[in-house]
């Protein structure tokens, strides 16, 4: 007599794909403009509060309450002060890197038609006439 026996095993491991999906969600949660922002926040506060350190371990150790609540007045302002400049900071920034980016891509794509067209007249003809009716046009607008 014979019996079979049919096991399912996963092809993923569980924590793998935990591991995945949490990575994903980290990388989409950074391309908004809050996540990069927090980011930026937290290290200006963590500067902070490394400076704020090194002034409190200057006090003598009669002063180790007032030393804590300067150090976290230090990082709470930081925060409520450094908000909305830091989440602006980021925001300029990811719009300049994202035009840099289309600029880069925009040369690229002249650089590939250009080649074009020094190998094909008949490219070569179409920019020229592109360019003289280019031409006309902003000379009709002055």
């Amino acid at each position: 007599m014979s019996s079979f026996v049919h096991t399912s095993y996963p092809l993923q491991h569980p924590g793998v794909v935990r591991f995945e999906q949490a990575g994903a969600t980290l990388r989409a949660g950074l391309r908004g403009g809050r996540g990069s922002a927090a980011l930026l926040l937290a290290a200006v506060v963590a500067a902070l509060l490394v400076v704020a350190t090194q002034v409190v371990q200057s006090w003598t150790d009669g002063h180790l309450l007032a030393a804590w609540i300067a150090l976290w007045a230090v990082a709470f302002a930081g925060l409520a002060l450094l908000a909305a400049p830091t989440r602006r900071a980021a925001a300029g920034v990811r719009s300049r890197v994202a035009a840099w980016k289309e600029a880069r891509r925009q040369a690229e794509a002249d650089r590939q038609i250009w080649a074009l067209a020094q190998t094909d007249a008949r490219v070569m003809a179409d920019i020229s006439r592109a360019m003289s009716a280019a031409a006309r046009d902003l000379g009709r607008m002055y």
